[in-house]
């Protein structure tokens, strides 16, 4: 992970020679390769699947140009700079709160991020809104999809809700610190309202260039324009121009791409190009219906508001019945299907039976590019735990598992100091090792499993040990910290330097790290 690589290779020898070592089978210890995988599959699916029905879903608003409407009443209220950091903030928090940063941000680069111009926010100020509230706060807490928390909660070996609900409050705190500092720290930046700074932006010119004749602001915000692909410079990722909307051209952003997973590794660059080709690419998405895109663009959120509504009135009022376990995971995907099945409907009519299938096909196919890394992984900390080692390593029924992580806790647990800050910040620093990779979600089964072990020998919560472990894996490999993460898709819609980015992000993120880490330690 130091070195920026990625840990499956690790992960499957570990597994094979942990497996061979202790039954002293080589045959076992080859077994135990396809069994960990498996058992980790068959633990993760549900997770896979929420995936793969909410991307379905935002594939058939894209089809019916419903995305595009749900933002477009956001650009009338970006007055000025000040307004458009915080508004541009706040749609890509909730946006990806629903639908993952990775469908929000070509989202926020055709439609929000060109008026945030040319309201006077600067480009790299607008990079660090939409990084912060997205790649960071709405996906470090994942609390609708429950990606995350299941992740960190199966291998800790506590309630996803409980993870959840700790990651959230940590995750709110975090991302508003991160924010305002972000914000004084660029507001000086800030330019008066101007037509012209969006030219100047679309021209590529700096801001000691002389700016470029002046024109209304109806005339450089045109619905749209045909995409013109450029090849990118060696090492670098392709941008696609998508006209005005984003910033005209194409960029070439440096730095090399990662094949982790979570947000960070979800095929970013693939799905922005996929992203734009729906919003730009032929007929614009919704011509031919206008009356059911405006219907969907307000049934969808209505309908995602609602769910959250329901579920906090089961955790914070008896007026239903609350929803555990996996339940939440599964009304959330039984409303995604519906809504799905009902946008296809409205789009496509009779087409729809073949269209529904190929958005879930490809939801499918972004699920595994997205997740599938993380299979191997996990499984090899699934051998870790009791309850899932003697089922990998073929053990009889009855038969005695060994749990080797807490095995490994007991025995160093006199030199574990009695600080439980000390543990907090251990957990929160491993996870943002594993974020290295790029990878937002791989180190997950590490910090769940670490944070169940030292937990109770700690006596801090497992549940907010994990929480803290899921801040330091996301916050640092999901898109804000690294680099060679989906922070690059970020950094080429805004058209800046993603190192730049990253500089900017560095001190606001690791601030919101350390007051979210005390505080929750304070709080559970």
């Amino acid at each position: 992970m130091i070195a920026r690589k990625n840990v499956v290779i690790p992960a499957v020898a570990a597994t094979f020679l942990t497996a061979w070592v202790f039954t002293g089978s080589f045959v076992t210890g080859l077994e135990s390769i396809f069994n960990a995988s498996l058992t980790a599959a068959s633990e993760l699916f549900s997770i896979f699947l929420i995936i793969a029905l909410v991307t379905a879903l935002l594939g058939s608003l894209r089809a019916l140009g419903a995305d595009r409407r749900m933002v477009e009443p956001f650009r009338v209220v970006m007055r000025s700079g000040h307004s458009a950091f915080w508004v541009l903030a706040a749609v890509t928090y909730v946006i990806s709160l629903f639908f993952w940063p990775t469908p929000a941000v070509p989202l926020m680069g055709a439609i929000l991020l060109p008026a945030a111009i040319a309201a006077g926010l600067p480009p790299i100020s607008a990079g660090v809104a939409i990084a912060i509230a997205g790649q960071g706060m709405a996906l470090s807490s994942d609390y609708v999809i429950q990606v995350a928390p299941g992740l960190s909660a199966k291998a800790a070996g506590v309630q996803t809700g409980a993870v959840a609900d700790r990651a959230m409050v940590l995750s709110l705190i975090t991302g508003l610190v991160a924010l305002g500092i972000g914000y004084l720290m660029t507001r000086s930046e800030f330019r008066k309202p101007d037509a012209a700074l969006l030219e100047r932006w679309e021209a590529g010119e700096s801001e000691t260039e002389a700016p470029a004749p002046r024109r209304s602001l109806t005339r450089v915000l045109p619905r749209r324009r045909v995409l013109q692909p450029e090849p990118a410079a060696a090492g670098g990722v392709a941008v696609l121009d998508h006209g005005p909307g984003s910033g005209g051209g194409s960029s070439s952003v440096p730095g090399p791409r990662s094949g982790g997973s979570g947000d960070a590794g979800e095929a970013s660059d693939e799905m922005t190009r996929r992203a734009l080709s729906s919003l730009n690419g032929g007929d614009e998405p919704g011509a031919d219906c206008p009356k059911r895109s405006k219907a969907f663009a307000a049934i969808v959120p209505l309908a995602l508001i609602g769910l959250v509504g329901y579920m906090m009135l089961g955790k914070f009022t008896g007026l239903v019945p609350e929803l555990v376990g996996g339940d939440a995971a599964a009304l959330v995907g039984g409303v995604a299907t519906v809504l799905l099945l009902a946008a296809a409907i409205a789009k496509e009519g009779r087409g729809s039976l073949e269209r529904c299938a190929d958005h879930i096909v490809d939801g499918l196919v972004f699920a595994m590019k997205a997740m599938g890394v993380v299979i191997p992984i996990a499984g090899f900390f699934f051998i870790g735990n009791a309850d899932f080692a003697g089922k990998i390593m073929g053990m009889e029924e009855g038969a005695q598992a060994p749990g080797f992580l807490f095995d490994a806790v007991i025995r160093m647990q006199d030199a574990i100091p009695d600080s439980q800050y000390v543990v907090g910040f251990g957990v929160l620093i491993i996870g943002m090792i594993t974020g290295l990779d790029g990878s937002g979600f791989s180190g997950l089964p590490l910090t769940g499993s670490l944070a169940g072990s030292l937990g109770p020998a700690s006596g801090v919560d497992p549940a907010l040990l994990a929480a803290i472990g899921q801040m330091g894996c996301i916050w640092a490999g999901g898109g804000v910290l690294i680099a060679w993460s989906s922070l690059i898709a970020v950094a080429g819609f805004a058209r800046v330097p993603v190192l730049d980015l990253v500089r900017r992000a560095f001190l606001p993120v690791i601030a919101g790290l350390v007051v979210a880490t005390v505080a929750g330690l304070i709080i559970y």
